[in-house]
């Protein structure tokens, strides 16, 4: 039999506790076990970024700040819900009512001259499925977003896609009401769709697929009910237009996309970039022209 020279052997891999290291995977640099958070940063790298930015990324990883944007329009949303659902006489936890339409956050056509409601609507829900729908979409997708991206270019789509949300509206289904902040939301899914889909085969080619149909069913389910509510439901009084769900969408996909597929990259040298704020601006322009000057509502 032969001799084992125990003192040519490698050492048992420990850390710097005494405890033995499981499989590589869950060694970071040679030294030390990956802990949770740092499980939870390359989950999140997998998800949200191209291979060739997840290094770098992972480099810089922290949680300061934390997704302090997408938590604090949130909390204020839900806050405004409770409020309209507890404190005002109305059966606001199921369905629309006058404390709604009464409210000075609600976007109205006949009174649009009051513009912060342009942008204050995304406060107001039309019942529990709303504000729940809302929410859960802009927790999942945001706050992985902004741990990346952070609070600055995540809350510039947010707001791009809740005004081009209510501009939209303004303009092609001027009659109606707006409530909720779909336009946000469908923002963060358009951009995030957009960096899936030109991204394809860096960012994990089965979940991309998964991801990509995904998008495409909460999309489609959330779209068909604001479409069947705006015209096939049987409810009373003013109706809730469809139309911010479109506007957020395209405002992501463009906007959106150039914020969430250029990380770590000067987004003023970048000709997309300049192409989709002009884009934009001149959209804005023209609504606000529209609702001066040739809108039915007025």
């Amino acid at each position: 039999m032969e001799d084992i020279d125990i003192e040519e052997q490698d050492p048992f891999p420990v850390d710097r506790d005494g405890r033995q290291w499981g499989d590589d995977a869950d060694r970071t640099d040679g030294n030390r076990k990956m802990g949770c958070c740092e499980k939870f940063q390359r989950s999140v790298s997998k998800w949200m970024l191209p291979e060739d930015s997840r290094n770098t990324y992972l480099e810089r990883a922290n949680c300061c700040p934390p997704p302090i944007f997408i938590i604090l329009v949130s909390i204020g949303e839900l806050a405004v819900f409770i409020y309209y659902a507890v404190w005002k006489p109305q059966k606001q936890w199921v369905t629309l009512d006058d404390g709604i339409w009464n409210s000075p956050l609600t976007y109205r056509s006949d009174i649009r001259q009051e513009a912060w409601r342009f942008v204050s609507y995304m406060f107001v829900h039309a019942g529990v499925e709303h504000i729940l729908g809302n929410l859960v979409m802009q927790l999942l997708l945001g706050i992985p977003l902004e741990l990346v991206h952070k609070g600055f270019e995540v809350g510039m789509v947010y707001m791009a896609g809740v005004l081009a949300g209510s501009l939209a509206s303004s303009i092609f289904d001027p009659f109606s009401a707006l409530v909720g902040a779909s336009g946000g939301v469908y923002a963060l899914i358009g951009g995030y769709f957009m960096n899936a889909v030109v991204n394809f085969r860096e960012m994990i080619p089965l979940l991309g697929v998964f991801r990509i149909l995904a998008i495409l069913l909460i999309v489609g389910t959330d779209v068909g009910f604001a479409i069947y509510r705006r015209f096939l439901s049987d409810e009373t009084g003013l109706k809730v237009s469809f139309v911010a769900h479109i506007g957020g969408g395209v405002a992501g996909m463009t906007i959106g996309y150039v914020f969430f597929s250029c990380y770590n990259k000067k987004l003023l040298k970048d000709p997309r970039f300049w192409f989709c704020i002009v884009g934009y601006l001149v959209f804005v322009l023209f609504a606000v022209l529209f609702n001066i000057f040739l809108s039915p509502a007025s």
